[in-house]
């Protein structure tokens, strides 16, 4: 990992830490998944995770930044919400992974941040990569996958997922809502996937844009080849 200070990257140098990142609705969680079994299969400990979330308190704050009743949040509001999660993440979940030797996915981390409240809510990317080196030492995952699809098509996934999840609870009696970044227009979906691409320009040798309009096995291939070229494993 690079740019990281003496604290992070000593503990790190361990263990690989590789990150999903693209519009919701891309297929990250799938991949990541399909990752995890993978490299599990060749004999590797991983360590799978998500943000926002990861830990008891990131997982409070999810609710927050994804509720539809929390439209309201202001996007610095949103953005410190994410830091504040992210460090809990790193303190309490990736590091120590990291320093046991294990290979981290994580599904988003702070390309998601820049991508969202950075390109979506036009706050730009300087004051994102300065909280990320204030509060989360500037870690730099070692490879990161970046799903690109059709805006609209990612969109409509995310929205229909959302459906199933929020009627299956409700019939359980607890209704899950993670509806609220769905509600925004496709120009807003526009930005972020812009901002991605810069991201991927910016670090071509970190950030590898992956085409994710095929099926999630040729999708998963590609994936495994980066994966294996990239880290050696």
């Amino acid at each position: 990992m690079t740019r990281c200070p003496a604290i992070i990257s000593d503990v790190a140098a361990r263990g690989k830490f590789i990150t999903f990142e693209g519009l919701d609705g891309s297929g990250k969680s799938t991949q990541a998944e399909k990752l995890a079994r993978s490299l599990r299969a060749h004999g590797h400990s991983v360590t799978i995770t998500r943000e926002p979330g990861g830990t008891t308190a990131g997982e409070r704050i999810r609710e927050v930044l994804l509720h539809s009743a929390t439209s309201g949040l202001s996007p610095f509001t949103e953005m410190a919400l994410m830091f504040a999660s992210r460090a809990q993440h790193i303190h309490e979940v990736i590091l120590p992974a990291l320093t046991e030797g294990r290979i981290v996915l994580c599904d988003r981390f702070t390309d998601s941040t820049e991508a969202y409240q950075g390109g979506g809510r036009k706050l730009g990317s300087k004051a994102v990569l300065q909280m990320n080196e204030i509060l989360c030492g500037n870690l730099q995952p070692d490879l990161t996958i970046m799903l690109d699809n059709e805006v609209a098509f990612s969109i409509e996934r995310a929205r229909r997922r959302n459906r199933k999840h929020k009627s299956g609870r409700s019939e359980k009696g607890s209704e899950k809502d993670e509806n609220r970044f769905e509600q925004e227009n496709r120009a807003f979906f526009g930005r972020v996937r812009h901002a991605y691409l810069a991201i991927a320009a910016r670090e071509p040798q970190r950030m590898q844009v992956v085409n994710a309009r095929g099926t999630p096995s040729e999708t998963h291939a590609i994936i495994m080849e980066l994966a294996r070229k990239k880290l050696k494993i």
